[in-house]
């Protein structure tokens, strides 16, 4: 299993999230057939995600980033429960680009610029929805633009992964540190410069722990991990839920679905996992719909 810890400084001037997430990366790679790109982006994703989801208070929120760059990668979906939970999908795991010419692969250019949408819920009525622009499509420094345009909060956001040759994961993290209110310059001055010497967060992960990415982005600071915890890739869909979907689209369309000549089959986009419904079940379900409308 990947793992989440968290830790404040002694001052409570600064509070960090680092994820491991080799395992989440790696599944989310077996549901879909990515490419090294695709694969790169949907990961950073989920670290970016898991460790956002973390931050929710509630203890049935969930956290989405949608990420729609108009790149060829399409839409990137990744979602978070308030324990670091993830799952995601990219609209064209096939696509991918050349490498840069300094070896790495193309995130940003896969990604494009458009729109990060940031969407919380607490379980209960409409889920609040921050946007921000797609500063450069590598998902990290767009996540950090979000909270620091949108929500005012001075943040440093890493997100990697290590993709072999094999296109497997050898490695995959994030580390998403905030400065608090009151802070003093100093301090904002040293996690800017801890940042900007820190190795790429996928070479900390390769054969490191949380704990040693925590220990980078805050050298030079004193601070205490208060909690970890272990997470993973996690799909809530079940054949109820999905009853439901059905049930809420209601008599007419139900009636429709019962007078084609195919079975009903619903895949779920997360985990790829198929639902199929008999005529008879889609008759049954088209009559509850019925009944409740009365």
């Amino acid at each position: 299993m990947d793992e989440i810890i968290r830790a404040v400084s002694k001052d409570g001037f600064v509070k960090i999230s680092v994820v491991t997430a080799r395992d989440a990366v790696q599944r989310a790679n077996a549901i879909h057939h990515c490419s090294p790109t695709a694969i790169a982006a949907l990961g950073r994703s989920l670290c970016a995600a898991s460790m956002l989801g973390d931050l929710l208070k509630e203890e049935n929120g969930t956290l989405t980033l949608r990420i729609s760059g108009g790149g060829g990668l399409g839409s990137i979906i990744a979602v978070s429960d308030s324990e670091g939970n993830v799952r995601g999908m990219v609209s064209n795991p096939a696509f991918d680009l050349p490498t840069r010419p300094d070896g790495k692969l193309d995130v940003g250019g896969a990604v494009g610029r458009g729109l990060l949408r940031v969407l919380r819920s607490n379980g209960e009525g409409e889920p609040y929805c921050g946007v921000n622009e797609i500063v450069s499509g590598e998902i990290a420094e767009d996540v950090a633009s979000y909270y620091a345009v949108s929500e005012q909060i001075p943040t440093v956001c890493a997100a990697g992964v290590l993709v072999d040759r094999d296109l497997s994961c050898l490695s995959a993290g994030g580390a998403l540190v905030q400065l608090l209110p009151g802070a003093p310059d100093d301090l904002a001055a040293r996690l800017e410069q801890n940042a900007a010497s820190a190795p790429a967060v996928s070479s900390i992960y390769n054969g490191g722990t949380p704990e040693d990415a925590a220990a980078v982005y805050l050298a030079g600071i004193e601070y205490d991990v208060f909690d970890s915890f272990e997470c993973g890739y996690v799909c809530p869909c079940s054949r109820a839920r999905t009853t439901r979907a059905l049930l809420a689209l209601g008599k007419d369309e139900l009636e429709d679905m019962y007078r084609s000549p195919e079975e009903t089959s619903l895949g779920c986009q997360f985990c790829g996992r198929q639902y199929v419904y008999s005529k008879d079940e889609i008759k049954a379900l088209a009559e509850k719909a019925a009944r409740a409308k009365r």
